[in-house]
């Protein structure tokens, strides 16, 4: 049996590291040699833009993809949220592992402003629009950086809060005790899974991580990803999905905002597990048919 060193590919943060030697001690408890090599992401680097204005979906990504593609790395482990839905040519999902908490949650300095002015910060669309859906009378502002940077900037800032994704800040044991679970938002599609990749052709990688494939998560993120997929067209939008698996049902919340949070349109099905093929796109064609193409227009052109 052929035997080599696994070369895995990861971003510098604390949650990507975590994310990787996640990866790397199941590699190793199957009997496999790997190294880590971290790379500095753009999206790491240009901290003072907004995500959708660096105008790359997969700005986390792409570093690794050229990694890859330049064979300095073998693998690499992605928070599957970041991941562009069209992989690079010659690049393919290897794994996806089991999925941990898919909610948002709050992090404050005190609840009292909810019913009054307040300011919320974020550098997602997807949670600014959900935010000023519930909230109209306030401010939401832009927070960019990882885990760590973030809950730096919030205790800094006059801010009355900040909304992160819980599986992120569980992962490194930074979920404080004060925090507000706000399970009314419809998380990104794929939230709380980890997604490894690998060259379509190395056949040595790709038979190792199939071990670590779990699944009903990796059922439930492509049916959230198909529906990004259909919607979008390869541009940022305030989108939200969720699928989950209960005995043989799965069940779907799909959501589009327009970037001010006043419209909403909204698809929430419920099907046997083993109809999914197709699933997302189908749901995603309600939402487009229902008013959805017109307000992805009106997305574009206002993030032109």
């Amino acid at each position: 049996m052929e035997s080599r060193t696994i070369r895995i590919g990861t971003r510098d943060s604390e949650l990507a590291l975590w994310q990787a030697h996640t990866v790397q001690n199941k590699l190793e408890n199957l009997g496999h040699t790997t190294t880590l090599v971290p790379v500095k992401s753009t999206g790491d680097i240009v901290l003072d833009k907004p995500l959708y204005e660096l105008g790359i979906t997969g700005i986390f990504t792409k570093t690794l993809d050229i990694a890859m593609i330049n064979n300095d790395i073998d693998i690499a482990v992605h928070s599957m949220k970041d991941v562009p839905t069209a992989l690079p040519k010659g690049i393919v999902e290897a794994a996806v592992l089991e999925r941990a908490n898919t909610k948002d949650i709050l992090l404050h300095k005190g609840l009292d402003f909810l019913d009054a002015k307040g300011t919320i910060a974020t550098g997602s669309l997807r949670r600014q629009a959900q935010w000023l859906h519930k909230y109209p009378n306030h401010q939401v502002v832009d927070l960019r950086g990882n885990v760590n940077t973030r809950m730096q900037k919030l205790k800094d800032s006059d801010w009355n809060g900040a909304i992160f994704a819980a599986a992120g800040l569980e992962r490194i044991n930074l979920k404080p005790k004060e925090y507000l679970d706000l399970d009314w938002m419809v998380p990104a599609p794929a939230q709380g899974a980890m997604l490894v990749v690998a060259k379509e052709k190395d056949t040595y990688c790709l038979e190792a991580l199939s071990h670590l494939d779990h699944a009903d998560s990796k059922i439930c993120v492509h049916i959230e990803r198909e529906f990004l997929r259909e919607l979008e067209g390869g541009c940022t939008a305030p989108i939200g999905a969720l699928a989950e698996i209960e005995g043989d049902q799965i069940h779907f919340t799909g959501v589009l905002f327009s970037l001010d949070g006043k419209d909403k349109i909204e698809v929430s099905k419920t099907i046997k597990l083993e109809d999914n093929k197709n699933f997302g796109i189908h749901c995603a064609q309600e939402v487009l048919n229902n008013g959805g193409k017109k307000l992805m227009k009106k997305i574009k052109a206002s993030l032109k």
